[in-house]
């Protein structure tokens, strides 16, 4: 009996290690559309859990094809360490991101080292409202120094700082185009972040700050036209938010809370 135990554990022990070794990449996209609350999956997934590539693209409806979000393919190497809970991870796309990424630690805390994310405005609109009326376009360039990510309590905690630059935004439901440049800056604390948007150039002028807490957005800023161009934008500046005078000039509010 104990002979037989002994050949039952190691037989399902080897199948496990098995199963695993061959965990096929295309099991991935329920995971990522889970996390991700359904806004996400992998498209064209090939390999295995541990060495494989895909695109990442918008969540299909049921007759729907995946869109692709991001230019190139993602190929990530993972080591087989992670079972014994040391993660040693790298992600790669020459097309998108401005070098490796490479993601080290343990299952309660992460570094994700410093690079660069290029986002192509115009396939932000396959994530739905408001972005598919909006159907911005432009260059967006996501870029992180180094990342500090813990898990506490079930929820992720983030440290460091992020620029997501927006250069050239314009948008269908305005003729002036390009409408401008911005760039948001993010300070994460943990569950926390500040916000600043500012204006680099453009005839639509943005700027304000706000936070992330507890996963709850909130901004405070204006919008207001350049000198000679409020006709122009007149349209869109209604969409944006309330009208309002701030020191002898009218700007729309751009309030969340």
């Amino acid at each position: 009996m104990r002979r037989l135990l002994i050949w039952t554990l190691a037989g399902l022990t080897s199948a496990t290690l098995s199963a695993l070794a061959f965990f096929p990449a295309a099991w991935l996209a329920s995971i990522v559309e889970t996390q991700s609350a359904g806004r996400l999956t992998l498209g064209d997934a090939q390999g295995t859990l541990w060495r494989g590539s895909a695109y990442i693209g918008a969540a299909p409806g049921s007759n729907d094809p995946v869109t692709p979000l991001l230019p190139g393919r993602f190929a990530w190497r993972v080591s087989p360490a992670v079972l014994l809970g040391r993660i040693n991870a790298e992600l790669e796309n020459s097309e998108a991101l401005s070098q490796p990424v490479s993601v080290t630690g343990n299952w309660r805390q992460l570094q994700v080292s410093p690079a660069a994310l290029t986002l192509p405005a115009e396939r932000l609109a396959a994530l739905g409202a408001p972005l598919n009326t909006i159907q911005p376009s432009g260059q967006m360039r996501l870029s992180w120094q180094l990342l500090q990510l813990s898990r506490l309590k079930g929820n992720i905690e983030i440290s460091g700082l992020m620029n997501l630059e927006m250069n050239d935004i314009a948008s269908r439901l305005s003729p002036v185009k390009p409408l401008g440049s911005y760039i948001l800056a993010f300070d994460w604390r943990k569950l926390k972040a500040s916000i600043n948007l500012k204006t680099v150039n453009g005839p639509l002028l943005l700027n304000g700050s706000g936070n992330i807490s507890n996963g709850r957005f909130q901004f405070t800023g204006k919008a207001e036209a350049e000198k000679g161009r409020e006709e122009q934008l007149a349209n869109l500046l209604n969409l944006l938010g309330q009208r309002r005078m701030q020191d002898g000039r009218e700007i729309i509010a751009l309030e969340v809370k």
